[in-house]
């Protein structure tokens, strides 16, 4: 169970997270070189095809929590690319030699007005992507719309400041010291944790908020491994699966994040390195890590929720059920179900469970995003947009019936938490890890 008294403590921190933001240096004309660098490298063929094929259809408007909450077209999940097809006509489109003649340059005043629409109104939950009938993957132009924001200095504040320190090696004053620490006061409760273990078969990540706020889904997770009675092992130099490089669009914090996991799974053998319920670490190692890596990765990469669905299937996973008269409904994280194709798995554990399970209107590959992925929870000028999103799932779950909502991602039990605090919403918000646990059989 949450401690809300430390969830009100880390949600009054994060309002103070944009004053540790160290201030850009560059010059405008810095800042807008740096972004057409970014929109230059990354136009490829493939995102110029869709930057040109827009039929104006608007059915992305339909697929977004932000335009839907919000009913303000601004939201249109197209128009977030609006400024990188202004740049691709005059700079790269066939007819470019005309666009230049009525086509506005890029401005810092232009990327300052789609900051806003690129970070606080966009998860990159893919909802999108998946609906536009001409294929354009609305998301992937946002992501090139962050990294060209990160390169100019440009991000919001809070994320600007999360990033810098991961830089710097710690996440909210966390890192190597406070890990080893913090495992030791685990294990002073009793719990048995191998830590830097030479070889081992599994690698398993998890995440500071694991470690200092949901403490019970990290305790769930090495309960469960021990049940299992698998060789796995935590390593302290490189255990957080956050990448805030790939939340931000800073590429080299992203690979330095990804680099750092991958030379630790390789030096100890692991066959499986496991990410935790944190939804955007599963593809910043799995895709985005083997694209940096430059080659298929030696291992495989597993989020939480996919190995415990794998292990009840095949048998090793024996839990408790907990009757029918328990109703649940559960929430699909964006980045692992609609991305990563996680949707089974989490599935076969609740089955195990035993209890009444019913689907909400939209989910699987087509759930409804909470609204606080892709960073968007830690930017506080984004909160009314969030919970305006929010709204859609509040709606979505009572319509159920369920009393009791699943997740596997900390980021969307963070967002689910507060905005049921925020809108006096009294249904249960479980973790899937911490329910396995929970039940383990004997």
């Amino acid at each position: 169970m949450i401690d809300m008294e430390r969830f009100g403590q880390f949600r009054e921190g994060i309002k103070g997270l944009g004053s540790m933001a160290v201030p850009s240096t560059l010059s405008d004309d810095e800042k807008i070189a740096k972004a057409k660098q970014v929109f230059f490298r990354k136009i490829d063929s493939n995102m110029a095809i869709g930057l040109e094929s827009c039929i104006h259809c608007g059915h992305c408007a339909s697929a977004c929590h932000f335009h839907e909450g919000t009913g303000d077209a601004k939201y249109t999940p197209i128009r977030k690319l609006e400024l990188l097809k202004r740049f691709y006509r005059r700079e790269l489109s066939p007819m470019r030699w005309l666009h230049r003649l009525y086509t506005r340059d890029v401005t810092t005043q232009d990327l300052m007005q789609w900051q806003e629409l690129v970070y606080d109104s966009c998860t990159e939950c893919g909802r999108c992507s998946q609906i536009c009938p001409m294929g354009i993957n609305i998301a992937a132009g946002v992501n090139v719309m962050r990294e060209a924001m990160a390169d100019a200095q440009m991000i919001p504040d809070e994320l600007a400041a999360v990033e810098q320190e991961q830089c710097q090696g710690t996440l909210f004053g966390f890192g190597h010291d406070q890990f080893i620490e913090a495992v030791d006061a685990f294990r002073g409760q009793g719990l048995d944790i191998p830590l830097d273990k030479d070889k081992a078969d599994i690698l398993l990540l998890t995440t500071v908020v694991d470690i200092t706020l949901f403490t019970d889904a990290f305790i769930s997770t090495v309960k469960v491994m021990n049940n299992l009675g698998v060789n796995w092992t935590l390593r302290s130099c490189n255990f957080e699966a956050a990448n805030f490089g790939l939340l931000s669009g800073y590429e080299a914090l992203q690979k330095q994040a990804s680099d750092g996991i991958i030379k630790e799974a390789i030096s100890i053998g692991a066959k499986i390195v496991i990410t935790p319920e944190c939804g955007h670490a599963y593809p910043a190692l799995r895709w985005d890590g083997a694209n940096e890596y430059g080659q298929p990765l030696p291992f495989d990469v597993l989020a939480i929720s996919e190995f415990l669905g794998q292990q009840v299937n095949a048998g090793n996973l024996k839990l408790k059920p907990l009757g029918k008269d328990k109703k649940f409904t559960m929430h699909d994280p964006c980045k692992i179900a609609r991305h990563g194709g996680v949707i089974d798995e989490p599935r076969a554990v609740i089955n195990a469970l035993g209890v009444d399970f019913i689907e909400t209107e939209s989910s699987g590959e087509n759930n409804w995003c909470c609204g606080g992925g892709a960073g968007v929870f830690l930017i506080n000028r984004a909160s009314d947009l969030r919970e305006k999103a929010f709204s859609i799932k509040i709606n979505q779950v009572n319509d159920t019936g369920a009393d009791t909502v699943v997740m596997s991602c900390g980021s969307c039990r963070l967002n689910f938490i507060s905005g049921a605090d925020n809108a006096n919403w009294n249904k249960n918000i479980e973790s899937l890890v911490v329910l396995v646990a929970e039940n383990l059989a004997d």
